[in-house]
């Protein structure tokens, strides 16, 4: 299989065992063993994968990490598993943290079998940073983050590329932090930046503070209107041929469709009764609808062309394609799905 199928599988793998592998244990062995064999290593191969390796660090001793990654006679990877259940944002990886500083690895890795972060030297040589450069999500992820995870399988791997990749990755997460706070609220000092673009008097400080929700609403029209000429343009590369008259005699709800629509309610299961589930078909798509509601759509599946892409209706209602390369790609869309329903839940 592709690399981009190995993920997929991962993530169908990683959305069964959320439910029932809720220790560290069980969540090593249900996502993170078979993560490293996505990686490329052989995690029965003492040559490649150490388990529970063990060092002394400072005046710590036989304190273990749980997996180190050797490439050819290297230890490229260490890498710190917490439970599913874990939220990163709050994990201790202290352990991850001292090993790197006392031994040859490039790179950290800390996961709780859903959430996998990349963490390497950039601030200080040999001295981890203290926040990941990249952060792979198994349950929702894009083919760039795909191409980026790519980069660290064992038969890829180049140091110089990824910590290359890791300086780009690291301003771009801080410029879109940067651009994502302006959004949401302009300071006056942007408000000022943006302003001498078109404003022609003089700009006091009750002139920024008129000006403030006007840039405001230019970020969110400007976002509205790339979007919807993304969806448009991808509408129009994904249509095979003008839709033709509806003829309800030519509907026919094939296998994939029925499929993708039984995966569709169990995903809805978690957030509404699957009763309110309905299937629509028609001779373009076939409809997801909420209580049977053609003004209540949660998704599109078109599956009758050349590639299968799912429509899926935001809380404002505003589609968004997804391509997929099998139907039970559905279940990488899990979340925006339960997004969708909830917006109709009253």
């Amino acid at each position: 299989m592709s690399f981009k199928e190995d993920v997929v599988d991962l993530a169908k793998r990683a959305i069964s065992a959320q439910a029932v592998a809720q220790t560290e244990e069980a969540t090593k062995n249900a996502i993170v063993m078979p993560f490293l064999r996505v990686l490329g290593f052989d995690v029965f191969d003492p040559k490649q994968v150490i388990p529970e390796y063990v060092a002394d660090v400072g005046l710590k001793k036989g304190e273990k990490i749980d997996y180190a990654c050797k490439i050819g006679d290297r230890i490229e990877y260490l890498v710190e598993a917490k439970s599913v259940a874990t939220n990163l944002r709050d994990a201790q990886y202290s352990q991850l943290f001292r090993y790197f500083h006392t031994s040859d690895a490039n790179i950290g890795i800390l996961t709780n079998g859903l959430q996998i972060w990349f963490f390497t030297d950039l601030e200080a040589p040999n001295k981890m940073d203290a926040a990941p450069f990249f952060k792979f999500d198994l349950l929702s992820y894009d083919d760039n983050d795909l191409k980026e995870l790519e980069k660290f399988h064992k038969n890829n791997f180049s140091i110089e590329n990824i910590q290359a990749a890791a300086s780009s990755l690291k301003y771009l997460r801080g410029a879109k932090s940067f651009i994502e706070a302006q959004w949401a609220n302009p300071d006056e000092e942007f408000v000022r930046l943006v302003a001498r673009g078109f404003y022609e008097g003089k700009l006091t400080g009750s002139v920024v503070n008129d000006l403030k929700p006007i840039v405001r609403r230019a970020f969110d029209d400007l976002f509205r209107q790339r979007a919807k000429h993304k969806i448009d343009v991808a509408f129009e590369n994904g249509a095979d041929e003008a839709i033709p008259a509806v003829d309800e005699k030519k509907i026919e709800t094939t296998p994939d469709e029925m499929q993708g629509f039984l995966i569709i309610r169990a995903i809805a299961a978690e957030v509404a009764p699957v009763s309110r589930i309905a299937i629509r078909d028609a001779q373009s798509y076939c409809a997801v609808l909420f209580d049977d509601n053609n003004r209540k759509p949660i998704a599109r599946l078109h599956f009758n062309g050349k590639s299968k892409f799912v429509t899926i209706f935001g809380a404002d209602k505003e589609p968004a394609r997804h391509d997929i390369g099998q139907v039970e790609d559905i279940f990488l869309l899990r979340e925006v799905i339960k997004t969708a329903i909830q917006g109709y839940i009253q």
